[in-house]
């Protein structure tokens, strides 16, 4: 019983920091997805340690191990767009592709550069 009490709450937390940044999308306008917020707020709840991993842990893992399940509207969705994906699923094929290597040379780029600065500082402090 303590364990089912214990992953409700956890549910419940994580669903409260998606209403938070729900809210805060709807009342300042933001171009940006409520779910992208809600990560953003619960990355900074966990690196200033307002918020503990093991206080979210057991309902991130239940939401993460049935993540496909989440999957099944969106690909009964795409059903209803057959026509527009035979008439122009390479274009879009290509723009998925295209964006995807764009956003994986990016962040690789930002790594190796951050990764290199953090090491050259190392470096520098080492030296003195």
């Amino acid at each position: 019983m303590k364990n089912a009490l214990i992953f409700l709450w956890q549910l419940f937390l994580l669903w409260m920091i998606y209403a938070v940044s729900d809210f805060i999308v709807e009342i300042l306008h933001l171009p940006l997805p409520a779910s992208v917020l809600g990560m953003m707020i619960l990355f900074i709840l966990l690196l200033t340690g307002a918020v503990k991993v093991s206080q979210i842990e057991k309902g991130a893992a239940f939401l993460n191990r049935h993540l496909a399940f989440f999957f099944i509207p969106i690909a009964v969705g795409l059903m209803s767009y057959g026509g527009l994906i035979r008439t122009s699923g390479w274009q879009l094929l290509i723009m998925i592709i295209g964006s995807t290597v764009i956003g994986l040379i990016i962040t690789s780029g930002l790594a190796a550069y951050f990764s290199g600065k953090g090491a050259e500082k190392g470096e520098r402090d080492h030296t003195h």
